[in-house]
């Protein structure tokens, strides 16, 4: 079952002092976190409270949020380290996307020969493209490029298919 709640990103500082926070994003960019129309803030024991975005804006790669309810310094300060979450129909998605969350864990199955390598265990965003770690039966971790010359198709219900050069999994020869 997919989560109806995404990490987008952090909460890492106060701007100012008159509540406005200053925020990581997780998001393809700054701009998607600055969008959002309201934002959900866990607490210790992972309840949400969900607080509007008064205004958003984004300042060298980081996001801007003046939240509902917070309206001061000491109150901003209370909210550093917060992750970021947001209801997952808040966030636009392009058709043929996915969300990360909703392929960590997928298996990763050869295109060509149904063989299972492993199951995706991370997804780390990379310039040129992003790099997938794959955890393998024995426990290995292989890091392997999501490009298209290897990844050959996403399934968020089935898994993942790559056709992988030969040697690039350790016990091939």
């Amino acid at each position: 079952m997919k989560e109806k709640e995404l990490l987008c990103g952090k909460i890492i500082n106060t701007h100012g002092v008159r509540g406005v926070v200053k925020a990581d994003s997780y998001c393809d960019t700054p701009k998607v976190l600055a969008s959002l129309p309201k934002i959900l803030l866990p607490d210790a024991k992972g309840n949400f409270t969900m607080r509007k975005v008064l205004s958003a804006s984004v300042a060298k790669g980081f996001v801007l949020l003046h939240l509902e309810g917070i309206d001061t310094i000491e109150a901003a300060i209370a909210l550093k380290e917060t992750p970021i979450y947001a209801l997952r129909e808040d966030i636009p998605l392009k058709k043929g996307s996915y969300f990360l969350a909703d392929i960590i864990g997928l298996p990763v199955i050869d295109a060509d020969t149904g063989r299972l390598y492993g199951h995706l265990a991370e997804v780390n965003p990379m310039p040129a493209s992003d790099m997938y770690t794959i955890k393998t039966p024995d426990g290995q971790e292989v890091l392997f490029p999501a490009v298209k010359e290897f990844l050959v198709k996403v399934d968020t219900e089935k898994g993942i298919y790559i056709r992988p050069i030969k040697g690039f999994f350790a016990d091939e020869a």
